[in-house]
């Protein structure tokens, strides 16, 4: 094999893996976005357009300030869930019900997502958004955003 083939082939199997990944990736997400548990996060108020985008909503959640106080390095929070599955930090030294994955990006708690995109012009649909519906992989506490929700947790 001379040196130009096994460049070739170098680059192809580089490439095929790294669609591997990807498409693994999108599979993992999507069986989450099916069989994961469904939680709710409060919505903190934010700017709901971006003109550089498109239409779409920024979002930050109300958990994510008390995430941030008490970050310790650890990539995941310990969350309860109130009867309608509103997830909220537990009170000092309370236990938590589930388990979320989060990650700190530029000394901001990412919680899965920060906006949600939605089709030119269907802003005002988006409007009374309140909540975040997610569905969490209770082993990895991955969470994936599905939808918004208003104040009765109905699917905007």
């Amino acid at each position: 094999m001379n040196n130009t083939t096994l460049i070739r082939t170098i680059t192809v199997l580089g490439g095929v893996l790294v669609l591997a990944a990807i498409n693994y990736s999108i599979y993992a997400k999507e069986q989450i976005k099916r069989h994961g548990d469904v939680i709710y996060l409060e919505l903190a108020p934010v700017d709901p357009r971006s003109l550089m985008q498109g239409d779409y909503m920024a979002l930050r959640f109300a958990v994510t300030n008390d995430i941030a106080r008490q970050h310790t390095g650890k990539p995941f929070v310990q969350l309860e869930l109130d009867s309608r599955r509103v997830a909220r930090v537990p009170e000092a030294g309370a236990p938590g019900t589930v388990r979320v994955r989060y990650r700190m990006r530029n000394g901001q708690v990412w919680l899965g997502t920060n906006a949600y995109f939605f089709e030119e012009g269907a802003g005002p649909q988006f409007t009374p958004a309140r909540y975040g519906k997610f569905r969490l992989d209770t082993r990895s506490g991955e969470a994936v955003l599905v939808a918004l929700c208003d104040d009765q947790l109905k699917e905007l």
